[in-house]
């Protein structure tokens, strides 16, 4: 198994993965294939890939912002997708620790995510419940 940094060429398959990880909405070609370019290119954004011989069993995407009640820069966790066949295998565990790491080597204060499915999972690699979360859809 390698974690890996995304490129341009595994676009076609993430689009899957994407899909079927979304809850509230569907995810449509040409707003993932916009969303994904940007995110690519930018410097605050990270979208990590499982690869398990040359195929793609999940990826995590985050990014970085600055606080104010963490006296520096946050990390935000804001999708993880492992397919089905390869959940509690590990897979999700190493991206959480590249993720991880990313955030560590760019000096974040902390990891945050919202989850209303993994809370034990994320309990068991060390996170704890900090706060509620909010949402309005526009």
């Amino acid at each position: 198994m390698k974690i890996r940094k995304a490129t341009p060429e595994d676009l076609k398959a993430l689009l899957p993965h994407a899909q079927a990880a979304a809850t509230t909405f569907a995810v449509e070609q040409a707003a993932f294939t916009k969303a994904y370019v940007h995110l690519l290119e930018s410097d605050a954004s990270i979208i990590l890939v499982a690869e398990l011989e040359e195929e793609i069993v999940g990826y995590c995407l985050g990014h970085q912002h600055l606080t104010f009640f963490a006296n520096g820069r946050s990390s935000w966790l804001e999708e993880i997708f492992v397919q089905e066949a390869y959940r509690k295998t590990g897979v999700g565990r190493k991206l959480m620790d590249a993720f991880e790491e990313w955030a560590k080597s760019h000096d974040y204060k902390l990891i945050a995510l919202a989850t209303r499915r993994a809370a034990a999972f994320y309990k068991a690699i060390g996170f704890e419940e900090s706060a509620v979360y909010f949402r309005k859809l526009l």
